[in-house]
């Protein structure tokens, strides 16, 4: 009996240790693979559909689903690609003006200072300049460190290498969806009859709740673009539909938000002197979080099944230990658990 508990502890540990070495080494190299493989089994209950309602065979509809989920996301990077990046060039281009429109907005509130601290000690008031000056030339020597063509050319030099994973990542998720059901299969064949039906709950429920996920943040941010427009078209009509394609882009992305966009925008008007076009954006940008932070639990609630805190936490703790990966991985993981456990084979029925 000894002998077999410390056997079972042996391969407890052997497989804690293949974990560790699969989170830290496989995983960031095999990234385009487990999002082309995600992707599948969200794609798969599409293809479902149109094999059902046309009454198509599964290679059929898998070429057809898949020329439609090519062409929407090869449309999305082609206008990331010509128009946001092409926005962000000039805005690079332009930081020099935005620099000296701040360092003019220094001095005169320096001499504003100055005037109003006349009462006070003259050490106090060269100390107090002084060291605000140094942060201030901090601030900026950060600002041309970080915003400069240079970045931009080492970004750019790294588009072969995303081409490269690109096309690797829509080859394999092609071959994903065309394998899945013999994968499903084989892996089947492992496991008992009882087994293998509660995997069969726990997988189509993760895909219909990775799809759910995906679907609920896709609703959301159309929302979020919706009111921005709106808000744009009466703020700053010239760069209403740029300025609100990007947010909606960004705002995609989880946990960023809106927020990364007119926080700064705002402040940059605040700061300039632009006291009310600055006060607008601020509205804005808090009118937005609002409807994000009042929509966002109903909607995850409704196609995820998930709390908002639970998923906010899984987001953060996958960011933290995956980068970006971490965002989509970090709910996946959380939904097989929870999955597995609706589907008993994760038993936690104990107390303390």
């Amino acid at each position: 009996m000894s002998g077999f508990l410390k056997k079972k502890y042996l391969i407890s540990i052997l497989l804690i240790i293949l974990i560790v070495l699969v989170m830290f080494y496989i995983l960031p190299v095999s990234v385009p693979l487990i999002v082309a493989f995600i992707t599948a089994l969200m794609l798969d209950p599409l293809t479902k559909i149109v094999q059902a309602k046309f009454k198509l065979k599964r290679q059929l509809s898998i070429i057809i689903v898949f020329t439609l989920f090519t062409l929407l996301l090869g449309s999305g990077i082609f206008f990331i690609v010509t128009k946001v990046i092409g926005e962000g060039i000039k805005l690079i281009e332009d930081t020099p003006i935005y620099i000296n429109n701040l360092t003019d907005m220094w001095h005169s509130y320096e001499e504003h200072f100055q005037n109003a601290a006349k009462d006070f000690p003259e050490e106090v008031v060269t100390a107090f300049t002084e060291e605000a000056n140094n942060l201030f030339e901090t601030f900026k020597t950060s600002l041309k460190q970080y915003v400069n063509i240079e970045k931009i050319s080492a970004f750019l030099s790294y588009i072969p290498n995303y081409l490269v994973s690109f096309l690797v990542y829509l080859i394999a998720l092609f071959m994903f969806m065309i394998d899945l059901p013999r994968i499903r299969s084989s892996i089947y064949e492992y496991m008992t009859e009882k087994t293998s039906e509660k995997v069969s709950f726990m997988t189509s429920r993760l895909s219909s709740v990775v799809f759910g996920f995906f679907k609920a943040q896709f609703l959301v941010s159309i929302i979020i673009m919706i009111a921005a427009f709106i808000g744009l078209i009466l703020i700053a009509p010239k760069v209403a539909i740029v300025m609100t394609l990007i947010i909606w882009i960004i705002d995609l992305i989880p946990i960023i938000g809106s927020i990364v966009i007119l926080a700064p925008w705002s402040l940059y008007h605040l700061l300039t002197g632009n006291i009310a076009l600055g006060t607008k954006l601020a509205i804005l940008a808090v009118i937005l979080l609002i409807i994000r932070r009042t929509v966002e639990p109903k909607v995850m609630g409704k196609h995820m099944g998930l709390s908002p805190l639970s998923t906010l936490i899984s987001m953060y703790l996958g960011l933290k230990l995956l980068g970006v990966l971490g965002l989509i991985l970090g709910p996946t993981l959380l939904i097989v658990f929870k999955s597995a456990k609706e589907a008993g084979l994760i038993k936690m029925n104990f107390k303390i």
